[in-house]
C-alpha cells in the first residue's frame, strides 16, 4: 500500500514554511509522495478575497518543480463550489483504495478541526499529521491529541518542524509595502509574484 501525504492550503502565496513541512513529512513517515493541493474555493476564506486560482496553482507548481517527491495536485481546484477537506478525503479514499493517506496540518489546526465540516470523515480516512512548532504549547497539543484519539478513535501523529514563523498574510503585506520577500519564497515564485503584480495595490 502506497503512503501518500496530502498537504492542502490556499497557498496565497506558497512559501518555504510549506515546503519544509511537506519535506519533513516525506522523510519522517517514509511517504512515497506528498501531493501539494491548492484549495479551490475554501469556505473559511469567504470573508476576504483570495488570489485567483490560476495564479495560486501556478505558484505551487513553480515552488515544487525541482522536488521529485512533491507532486502538484489540482484535485480541489477542479471542483465547483466550496472545497471541503472531508469531501476531498472521502473521494480520494474511494478512488485510491491502494493508498494510505497522511493529511498534513499545522499543529494549531488540531484545536479547530472539530469546527470543520465533518471532522470524523477526515479522521476516518487519513492519518492526521500535526506539525509541532515552538509557538505551540506541547502539553496542550498532547492533551488535544489524546482527546481527539479517544473521541474519534483516530491516528494522529506529531511532526517536529523547524520554528520558522512565516505566514502568507505577512508575505502579501510585505509585497504591498514594497518590502523584500527574498528567501521567504523560492526564487521562481518571487519572480512570478512581481511579474504578475500580485499583492500590490492596483492604481
Amino acid at each position: 500500500m502506497k503512503k501518500i501525504g496530502i498537504m492542502g492550503g490556499t497557498f496565497d502565496p506558497i512559501h518555504v514554511g510549506h515546503l519544509l513541512l511537506a519535506e519533513n513529512a516525506y522523510d519522517t513517515f517514509g511517504l512515497d509522495s506528498v501531493w501539494v493541493m491548492p484549495s479551490g474555493n475554501p469556505p473559511h476564506k469567504s470573508d476576504h478575497p483570495i488570489t485567483q486560482q490560476h495564479h495560486r496553482c501556478r505558484m505551487t507548481q513553480l515552488a515544487i518543480a525541482d522536488n521529485p517527491h512533491l507532486e502538484y495536485s489540482d484535485y480541489e481546484c477542479k471542483k465547483d463550489g466550496f472545497s471541503y477537506t472531508a469531501q476531498t478525503m472521502n473521494r480520494l479514499k474511494k478512488e485510491y483504495p491502494d493508498c494510505k493517506f497522511y493529511f498534513i496540518v499545522g499543529g494549531d489546526s488540531l484545536f479547530e478541526i472539530e469546527k470543520w465540516f465533518e471532522p470524523e470523515t477526515i479522521l476516518e480516512n487519513a492519518v492526521l499529521v500535526a506539525a509541532g512548532r515552538n509557538d505551540i504549547d506541547c502539553d496542550k497539543l498532547e492533551e488535544k491529541i489524546r482527546e481527539l484519539r479517544e473521541h474519534y478513535l483516530c491516528d494522529i501523529r506529531i511532526l517536529p518542524v523547524p520554528g520558522i514563523d512565516i505566514s502568507s498574510t505577512d508575505l502579501r503585506n510585505r509585497v504591498k509595502e514594497g518590502k523584500s520577500i527574498r528567501y521567504f519564497v523560492c526564487s521562481d515564485v518571487e519572480k512570478y509574484i512581481y511579474q504578475n503584480k500580485l499583492y500590490v495595490v492596483q492604481k
